[in-house]
């Protein structure tokens, strides 16, 4: 009987850098344009869709966010957490190349105390660094590619029956030797509809199912302010130099040839289930006009239909006008956009491949936008991107002030910069190609990457340089153009006069500690080096979230967060009635399994 409730797979989400609350390290601006902070507790939304595919499949599955239970409780344990648990296997995820310091001390953890339960990696980067992965003793199984539900229930599958792993897709094993095994990366699926991604009915059911609502919240502030996401596709049409989810990372990391896209009835059918949980606002990841026209109609269409009170927020890889706005507002009350432009140079922008087109293209589609209602328009710049000077970075905010001036200071434009950081995304082109980008690679192996993460501030954790910035001269343009953007807008009544003196005064400190910092740095003893960087990590703490721009400019106003007991019951009632027929497919699967002749 217990069997049925024993826990085959538990996930294990990792901060950024596993040592994050005793360490002193000055992360900077690095997380404050992202939902999460600089710990990284925004697990990856494909382990759901994993999880999902395997309880439907008469496995028990549990998603422990190590990372946010970190975060919210610095009494938690994570070593005491692991030596209490005892699954089938452990799996973690290394899908955003930040994590691997937490990714890889969890796995070891887990082998200190279960040394005979497999650990199995997934993500991107663990795709990327597959082969240097495998040969640690820490990791048993890198499972490869970017849609691997089948591939992980395979392998589950054989570790629960002792069946061989040979013919497993898009596996990288070890023999009983410890030889690796690289099986071919064959399972690449055209279209994504066979599960729900993120799976919010499975994320609900766990919270039930495990008693234990704090393992699964996504972010920091998710409970304040919960909002969802829709992943529309897995692959991309761009080719952005910088970018690790890129066509040309795709290609390289996991044998994509083309997007895999989710139907528009898919993602209505996921729409449903959030509007039911709560009216926060949804954002649809990736532009959906990378599907094709017909895709897009028959998505407004439907979506029309629905009649639903969240406000969507869409994506722009490029240009677009009063066509595409004008769908979106009849089929939806509250629409705002996201669009990263990361310079106002054209030429660097049509060199790096994100909105490669010109500034009048730019605000045209601002304006349109505008005009069909768009509530509002988050606007991104970057520092340290390919080709780009201290001056062009800086002057960035100079077309900022250009927008605020042609669009009448409208409040409804958010405009932020940020670095580039603290990696250079493995895969992407200016990765695999630095020298015609403009880049100087610092880290190399995953190694290089896990050290660099142990480095006291941002500046010394960056992976990269450029052939127009030093690692000081790109600190230091995030810095200055921060300090402009900030003043900015308090001139245009975009912040008020307390986020603009926080700010200015973060700033300010941020670039006083970077020095500090580097001073200590010069010490030669170390135990001297390391009491005069513990002396700053109370500074250092005030100033890691939040430094460049306010902790609300990045939100959407929330009328009502989760829906009414009503809805809730309803959607409560749906699940259990679900997780009672998964438990009795777990019953018949543990029978016949009883039943088997013992070879």
């Amino acid at each position: 009987m217990l069997q049925l409730f024993k826990k085959d797979l538990i996930f294990l989400h990792a901060p950024s850098v596993y040592d994050f609350r005793k360490d002193t390290i000055m992360f900077g601006p690095i997380s404050d344009v992202v939902p999460s902070s600089p710990t990284f507790e925004m697990y990856p939304v494909g382990i759901t869709s994993i999880a999902e595919t395997l309880e439907q499949s008469g496995f028990n599955v549990q998603i422990i966010n190590m990372a946010y239970r970190m975060l919210r409780d610095e009494h938690y344990d994570p070593e005491k957490v692991i030596a209490s648990l005892k699954p089938l296997a452990f799996g973690i995820d290394l899908h955003w190349l930040p994590h691997v310091h937490g990714s890889i001390e969890l796995a070891k953890i887990c082998k200190k105390y279960h040394p005979d339960v497999p650990v199995i990696f997934g993500g991107l980067s663990a795709s990327y660094y597959h082969e240097e992965l495998i040969s640690f003793p820490f990791a048993d199984f890198v499972v490869r590619g970017d849609s691997t539900e089948e591939p992980v229930l395979q392998l589950m599958r054989s570790l629960r029956y002792g069946l061989p792993f040979d013919k497993i897709p898009n596996l990288t094993w070890k023999r009983e030797d410890g030889s690796a095994v690289i099986n071919p990366l064959t399972h690449v699926p055209e279209n994504i509809d066979y599960v729900s991604v993120p799976c919010y009915s499975y994320v609900v059911r766990s919270v039930f199912k495990y008693a234990n609502l704090h393992n699964t919240v996504p972010y920091l502030d998710w409970l304040k302010y919960p909002i969802t996401a829709l992943l529309t596709a897995r692959g991309c049409t761009q080719n952005c130099s910088i970018c690790g989810g890129s066509q040309f990372a795709y290609k390289h990391i996991c044998n994509r040839d083309k997007p895999a896209y989710r139907s528009p009835a898919s993602l209505i059918e996921d729409i449903r289930l959030i509007q039911k949980l709560g009216q926060a606002p949804i954002f649809v990841l990736h532009d959906i006009r990378q599907a094709g026209q017909e895709y897009v109609d028959e998505f407004f269409s439907l979506l029309k239909k629905e009649n639903i009170k969240n406000e969507l927020v869409i994506e722009l890889f490029w240009d677009a006008g009063d066509e595409y706005f004008a769908k979106i507002a009849d089929a939806v009350p509250k629409f705002s956009l996201e669009m990263t432009l990361e310079t106002h140079i054209e030429s660097i922008r049509t060199m790096n491949g994100k909105f490669a087109c010109s500034n009048e293209k730019v605000e045209q589609t601002i304006a349109s936008a505008f005009k069909y209602g768009c509530r509002k328009i988050d606007i991104f710049f970057m520092t340290g991107i390919p080709k780009q000077s201290y001056t062009q970075a800086v002057e960035a905010i100079d077309y900022c002030r250009h927008l605020l001036e042609k669009f009448d200071g409208d409040k409804r434009l958010a405009l932020f910069i940020a670095p580039l950081a603290p990696f250079l995304d493995p895969g992407c082109l200016a990765f695999e190609y630095p020298e015609k980008y403009g880049y100087k690679k610092l880290c190399h192996t995953l190694m290089d990457h896990y050290h660099a993460l142990t480095k006291p501030s941002w500046k010394h954790i960056l992976s990269y340089e450029t052939d127009s910035m030093t690692r000081d001269e790109i600190v230091r343009s995030t810095y200055d153009a921060a300090l402009r953007l900030n003043a900015l807008k308090y001139e245009y009544n975009l912040i008020d006069r307390e986020t603009y003196e926080q700010i200015e005064f973060r700033v300010k400190n941020a670039q006083s500690i970077i020095d500090e910092i580097d001073k200590v740095l010069e010490i030669q003893d170390n135990e001297q080096k390391q009491k005069e960087l513990k002396q700053l990590k109370n500074r250092v703490e005030q100033l890691n979230r939040h430094t460049i721009c306010g902790k609300d400019e990045l939100k959407w106003p929330i009328s009502q967060r989760f829906s009414n007991i009503f809805s809730l019951t309803s959607v409560f009632i749906r699940l259990f009635f679900t997780e009672m027929r998964l438990f009795y497919n777990r019953t018949k699967i543990l029978f016949w399994q009883k039943m088997r002749p013992v070879k």
